[in-house]
């Protein structure tokens, strides 16, 4: 069986609640919203593998997860992104970059990059920004609306928590959009 996995930092159902609440500040955006339960911080997507290769994922993950302190994440503000792209592809909620945070996704990318795993396949490589999809543009429909017209999005905002375990995570594509399950919680060190 396949399965399309990612790596990922869920977020405490207060700050998913926050966040989530944001989506009305713009109600004439052309814009598919993420559901409030889906949104996350992808550290590692991986795409599609089978059972063996999953399982070595997990081990993978569990080791590094175990080497990294946990960390704390401060999301700062609210914008268009990826940044310099036109149209935009997303409205996301972007936050600051740390060390811990930057050391461990580089841990996991050299871990599952380096080891045998024929259906890991290293990823597109650029510098890490700590992001959570709030919403996609429907592009075709943004480029419909006059330039003057187009909804400014841009709020700062301030929000943190703790992050003490990442998780390993399966995609299921359904038409209502995707749906995702933890399969593994690793937890980092904490002192």
């Amino acid at each position: 069986m396949r399965h399309r996995i990612f790596i990922a930092i869920n977020l405490p159902e207060d700050i998913k609640k926050r966040i989530s609440d944001y989506q009305k500040n713009w109600p004439t955006l052309p814009i598919r919203w993420t559901k409030k339960e889906n949104l996350h911080i992808t550290l590692v997507f991986l795409g599609y593998l089978n059972d063996e290769e999953l399982l070595e994922v997990i081990n993978i993950t569990k080791e590094v997860a175990s080497k990294n302190q946990s960390f704390l994440i401060n999301l700062n503000k609210i914008l268009y992104g990826p940044p310099k792209k036109f149209p935009p592809r997303m409205v996301w909620v972007e936050g600051e970059k740390s060390q811990g945070l930057a050391n461990l996704q580089r841990d996991l990318e050299n871990s599952l990059y380096s080891s045998p795993l024929k259906g890991v396949k290293e990823g597109e490589i650029r510098p890490y920004s700590p992001h959570i999809t709030l919403g996609r543009i429907k592009s075709w429909e943004f480029r419909s609306i006059e330039s003057e017209e187009r909804p400014k999005v841009y709020q700062e905002i301030s929000l943190n928590f703790p992050v003490e375990s990442i998780e390993v995570m399966e995609s299921d594509l359904k038409r209502t959009g995707p749906e995702y399950s933890i399969l593994e919680s690793c937890s980092l060190k904490i002192d």
